[in-house]
């Protein structure tokens, strides 16, 4: 099992920065993919970024240039700095890890950009 804890959301206005953060305990050592996902209110929950064990990234279009995704091992954390947030950004942000032993989600966080 592994257990994540997400922070860094908040209150932002259009065009500022925000990093969230997922800190991953349990069995870590067997995790394989790391992702961000977001859902805005009446949509579907759609996939922000990924990144994979060897390092390589992959963001959706929406937030190319603007989003980055990191990992720190040796924390067992991972994060998602964002930058020129626009108010389109606003959603609960969810972090997701996956291994052999199936997909773990964190709890997720608001992020609210106003214009």
């Amino acid at each position: 099992q592994v257990q994540l804890v997400e922070s860094g959301g908040g209150l932002v206005q259009a065009g500022g920065s925000l990093r969230l953060s997922c800190a991953a305990s349990g069995r870590t050592f067997r995790i394989n993919r790391r992702a961000w996902y977001r859902q805005a209110p009446g949509k579907q929950r759609e996939l922000v970024a990924f990144i994979t064990n060897g390092g390589s990234t992959n963001y959706a279009d929406s937030v190319k240039g603007r989003f980055t995704i990191s990992r720190d091992n040796a924390k067992n954390t991972m994060y998602l700095q964002m930058n020129s947030l626009k108010p389109e950004d606003t959603a609960v942000y969810y972090c997701t890890v996956g291994g052999p032993t199936g997909d773990y989600w964190g709890q997720g966080t608001q992020v609210t950009v106003s214009s």
